[in-house]
């Protein structure tokens, strides 16, 4: 998703927000909810868990919400309970011990073939960290894929810090065959002018399904003409922040490009919010999550900044190939048969929950 070392710096800020529980959680939490008139993700989140990240909401039920900003009335959620399982279900350990044992019984073929050479990021959790089980969910994915989509032969996973190395060289060179993960360009849409990193993105590799769907929020000041801004286009003259080395293109698809919007990227989430807080800047735009741990840590509330209501774009984390790699586009159609069983298995849900509920007990333990 994003690139550079930058993506370690920014996302090693991270906390991914404890369900923890409260008065309102006890209530709301580990229950289906159903939506009502003026409802929003955030407005769920907070009544459920007290924090306005949604995230864990928004993958609970990535399969009926298609628009964050857009809840229809009468629609039902499932809220994750403290552990990260569903209400009324399996637990994400039930779920993945269960596919566990039934891929084991599947026979390997023993003819050698060479190893895949597996490459993501460090110090980026809970997406990749070494410290983490199976190495952050992003690395479990893609090895519990590659299983569950009929591979038979030995991998490696490998952690390289310089994400821009991956594109330029590791994966050009054949050094890995596959990165994880990636945030890839609608490369169909070709009414806007690609800069040059869309274009190296969609002329030079190949993509996976999507693996990970992140919500990208726009923050502005409550009085702000921005705050009630309805469309992307409706955020045209204005600054916007988003940090240095994370993908832009959904802006410039939306036309937020000079001389149209300003772009400020500083290296740090806090950086954009003292922008906005300032006046230096009109918007700031990044993940749901990353704003929430964020805005905590900074101390502010709703009366300092607040989230659109209206306004975000979805991120999509994708596993990528080099296009002159002769197997990448066979190994990136066994990464999607796998993805694909394992969300209709819940595989998917589970691990990812699981990591999560890992990573909050370390930021909890590390806390005390």
């Amino acid at each position: 998703m994003f690139e550079l070392n930058v993506k370690k710096v920014a996302m090693s800020a991270v906390a991914v927000t404890v369900l923890t529980a409260g008065a309102a959680a006890a209530q709301e939490a580990c229950t289906n909810y159903t939506v009502s008139d003026g409802d929003t993700l955030a407005t769920i989140a907070i009544a459920a868990y007290g924090t306005s990240n949604y995230q864990p909401i928004f993958n609970a039920n990535r399969n009926t919400i298609t628009n964050p900003n857009a809840l229809e009335e009468g629609l039902v959620l499932a809220l994750p309970c403290e552990d990260g399982s569903l209400p009324n279900g399996q637990t994400a350990q039930e779920i993945i011990a269960a596919e566990e044992a039934r891929a084991a019984s599947v026979k390997r073929s023993s003819v050698y073939e060479p190893p895949i050479k597996l490459v993501t990021g460090n110090g980026w959790a809970p997406f990749a960290d070494e410290t983490l089980n199976g190495g952050g969910f992003i690395t479990r994915l893609g090895t519990t894929a590659l299983q569950r989509g009929g591979n038979a032969r030995d991998y490696s996973v490998s952690f390289v810090d310089d994400w821009n190395s991956h594109l330029e060289t590791l994966l050009p060179l054949g050094a890995f065959d596959v990165s994880m993960a990636w945030n890839m360009p609608d490369c169909t849409n070709r009414s806007y002018e690609w800069s040059w990193e869309t274009e190296v993105r969609c002329t030079q590799f190949d993509s996976s399904v999507p693996v990970y769907d992140v919500v990208i929020g726009f923050y502005s000041l409550p009085e702000s003409d921005y705050a009630g801004a309805t469309t992307l286009g409706d955020l045209k003259g204005s600054t916007i922040c988003r940090m240095d080395g994370w993908f832009i293109h959904d802006l410039e698809a939306a036309g937020l490009r000079a001389p149209d919007a300003t772009l400020m990227q500083p290296i740090t989430a806090r950086e954009c919010l003292d922008a906005v807080l300032t006046g230096v800047a009109d918007v700031a735009t990044f993940e749901v999550q990353l704003f929430a741990d964020t805005k905590s840590e900074m101390g502010l509330t709703e009366k300092d900044i607040v989230e659109n209501p209206f306004v975000t774009t979805l991120s999509s984390l994708r596993f990528i190939s080099h296009r002159s790699n002769p197997f990448g586009k066979q190994y990136l159609a066994m990464l999607n048969r796998g993805m694909n069983e394992m969300r209709e298995s819940g595989e998917w849900y589970a691990i990812v929950s699981d990591t999560l509920r890992e990573h909050n007990e370390k930021l909890m333990a590390a806390s005390n």
